[in-house]
């Protein structure tokens, strides 16, 4: 595996795209996690009704992989629900453990990921940003 075959023109633009980048207004909660291995930091901040996902945004101090996870989150997670915040990060980890095949919509770009199942030490730089946001949900629903 090269760098262009883990690191391909789609990645490339969700990551840049950064869809939820930034910092809420008054948010319900806010939830930051790290991989002390790599350096990547995530924070997300969440506003919820109803159980679901109202608004969000995060900030991302790490690589790539990272950054297109948590836009991939920015896109997808608005109007989820915790359950399905979780069911989809299980889904990011069985394709990047097993080899499984990625979700439906609105999780279908999981699929862009694929590739890092071949590079197990960059499975939490894809991971981080679905786990910092179970938290953060965690925390709102208090």
């Amino acid at each position: 595996m090269n760098a262009a075959d883990l690191y391909q023109d789609a990645l490339l633009r969700l990551a840049r795209e950064a869809t939820g980048a930034g910092a809420l207004e008054a948010p319900d909660a806010t939830a930051t996690l790290d991989n002390p291995l790599c350096g990547d930091r995530v924070t997300f901040e969440v506003r919820l009704r109803e159980r679901r996902v109202v608004a969000l945004a995060h900030r991302v101090r790490g690589c790539l992989l990272c950054e297109a996870a948590a836009s991939l989150l920015g896109q997808a997670a608005p109007a989820a629900t915790r359950e399905e915040v979780l069911a989809a990060g299980a889904s990011a980890a069985a394709m990047l453990k097993e080899g499984a095949p990625p979700p439906g919509a609105p999780w279908a770009k999981l699929g862009l990921f694929a590739p890092v199942q071949e590079v197990p030490s960059r499975h939490r730089c894809v991971l981080l940003p679905f786990e910092t946001l179970a938290e953060a949900l965690r925390l709102g629903e208090g």
